[in-house]
């Protein structure tokens, strides 16, 4: 018999987390419970979720920078998350997508199209870690860094070390198997196995512009991957052999 899928609801409101929590299991999904990050982080020493829940307004640490921290370190950045919250606008939801979030639902919200969105992006996201690396290279140099595959972090020409969430080293490994190519926001989201539509029309936007980020790029004059008006998006930088 397969193993459902776990879930962690961080959650500060208790009347949501148990409704949540209910109606998550009636439908075969394994849960666990965290009020706040400290619990949460409590419960990640021992059990390993394949998805969180995540609300945005939480007491002590709030659910943004906890998203970043899951995000980018080593026992918990393959961890999909979706964030929770009773704001809707879209400063939101592009703030929790470049923290590292995979999807945004507003409260109040359906416990359907909850459940519906917690299974597109677990597939979604089982899809993109089954993106091999390139054959027989643990080190790519490109532009004066390095992007060091194994250890999924990229080393920046004045040596520091930058740390990337599993959707932006999928979405740099696709650019530098692509070099000097334009591709379409179609294009990188086949290339990537994130075939199912995003849930936000701007999601590869932000993605790029969250890799542009982490890459020290201009925002107004980007070098490295630049936008192809009309088109898409392009990896100027040379690969190095």
């Amino acid at each position: 018999m397969p193993q459902s899928d776990r879930i962690l609801i961080v959650e500060d409101d208790h009347e949501t987390r148990t409704l949540t929590r209910e109606y998550l299991e009636e439908n075969g999904l394994e849960t666990r419970e965290a009020e706040n990050g400290l619990v949460m982080w409590e419960i990640l020493k021992t059990w390993t979720p394949d998805l969180i829940l995540m609300d945005l307004m939480l007491p002590g640490e709030d659910g943004l920078m906890l998203c970043k921290r899951l995000s980018v370190e080593e026992p918990t950045r393959d961890i999909a998350i979706i964030m929770l919250t009773a704001r809707g606008d879209e400063m939101d939801r592009i703030l929790g997508l470049e923290m590292g979030a995979d999807d945004y639902l507003a409260k109040p919200f359906s416990p359907r199209e909850l459940l519906a969105r917690i299974r597109s992006v677990l597939r979604r996201s089982r899809a993109t870690g089954r993106i091999p690396p390139p054959p027989d290279r643990d080190e790519i140099r490109f532009g004066g860094w390095t992007l060091k595959v194994k250890a999924r972090h990229l080393l920046s020409p004045d040596g520091v070390i930058v740390d990337l969430t599993k959707g932006e080293m999928i979405l740099l490994q696709v650019f530098l198997q692509h070099p000097n190519e334009s591709l379409d926001r179609d294009r990188l989201t086949e290339l990537c196995h994130a075939r199912e539509a995003t849930v936000f029309d701007r999601g590869m936007d932000v993605q790029v512009s969250r890799l542009r980020k982490r890459l020290r790029e201009d925002p107004k004059n980007p070098t490295l991957i630049k936008t192809v008006w009309g088109k898409g998006y392009m990896l100027t930088a040379e690969i190095a052999p």
